[in-house]
């Protein structure tokens, strides 16, 4: 499993053709267009229509943006913008890939066959955005104002991941910007019920220390607060041991093997962003290292290898509702 990408500046195009390419955007896409700077209380504020078809939003950084009521095209540049974009029925016609993925997440890859690559993890890559001709661009959590002045020349441009980075809160979001608003709320609704359920369903064990864990060549690291798994788990109840009851630094934190015992707890999800099958075997493997051994839900074989393009990257709807299903299987009898 890759480990999470560092800080980097966005990919760069080349001068020439990009200034070309957004010159002939600006002249031939009716939805260029850009975001004021107006801020209004509150990121995703309550939409106004204009006579013209046109819907203005207040996005994750309180910019106000207008897009079109209904619009068609839209680029996804973060996974939990491609989820959310998938879960209200709308396809777009680009994407960024996923962590450690060429293309999009594993668990949206069968949905999203087939729709453009537009950039990376670390950023956009321009050149690509201006070619899929987006009336509308989710932005997830794009914070470098050259990148987002470049994409706001090309669409719409709304940043749909706050600091918080709230899923259910980037859903409703994204569903005002898409003219999906109704379609946000029964999704949520559907999870609320569909988290209920399950929570009752585990009984007791909804009582249970729960670790989550990403593995890869470089060793472990365990999900903290203030990531996506962190707050689907804390829907039901779970209590998390140790440093996870803390807010992490970054995505998730690096832990040596001579301190997993600090994370250890009656179960234990570990992440994995292999698409290979190789994974297969990683809990037999794991169970080889002297630290692994040791941890109680190892030896109690509460350990379960999951799905990292969902469970420990940035998720979002379709993912919340895929982890409740894993969750299901592996601790309901």
């Amino acid at each position: 499993m890759a480990p999470n990408p560092p800080h980097s500046s966005p990919r760069r195009s080349r001068p020439s053709l990009a200034v070309a390419l957004l010159a002939a955007c600006a002249v031939t896409l009716t939805a260029c267009g850009s975001s004021g700077s107006d801020k209004d209380s509150g990121s995703g504020s309550a939409d106004t229509k204009g006579s013209s078809g046109a819907t203005s939003v207040t996005d994750a950084t309180g910019a106000k943006v207008k897009v079109p009521a209904a619009p068609e095209r839209v680029v996804a540049l973060s996974e939990m913008d491609l989820d959310s974009a998938l879960a209200l029925g709308v396809e777009p016609v680009g994407l960024t890939a996923g962590r450690g993925q060429r293309g999009a997440p594993e668990y949206l890859a069968d949905r999203a066959k087939g729709i453009p690559v537009v950039g990376a993890v670390t950023g956009p890559d321009i050149e690509k955005v201006v070619q899929v001709k987006p009336d509308v661009i989710l932005a997830g959590q794009t914070a470098d104002q050259q990148v987002l002045q470049q994409l706001r020349k090309i669409a719409p441009t709304v940043v749909t991941i706050s600091d918080t980075k709230d899923w259910k809160s980037s859903l409703e979001l994204t569903g005002k910007a898409l003219g999906r608003t109704n379609q946000a709320r029964t999704f949520l609704d559907g999870y609320e019920k569909k988290a209920a359920a399950l929570k009752k369903d585990l009984g007791a064990r909804a009582e249970e220390n729960v670790s989550v864990a990403r593995y890869s060549a470089k060793g472990t690291a365990v999900m903290q607060q203030g990531v996506f798994i962190s707050d689907v788990l804390k829907d039901l109840g779970f209590k998390r041991p140790g440093v996870q009851n803390e807010k992490g630094a970054g995505h998730s934190t690096p832990i040596s093997d001579e301190n997993l015992k600090e994370i250890d707890g009656g179960r234990l999800f570990i992440g994995t962003l292999s698409t290979t099958g190789k994974d297969a075997g990683l809990l037999d493997e794991l169970a080889k290292k002297p630290a692994y051994r040791a941890l109680n839900a190892v030896k109690d074989k509460h350990a379960t290898v999951v799905d990292g393009s969902k469970w420990t990257s940035l998720g979002g709807a379709q993912a919340a509702v895929s982890v409740l299903g894993d969750i299901r299987k592996a601790m309901v009898k």
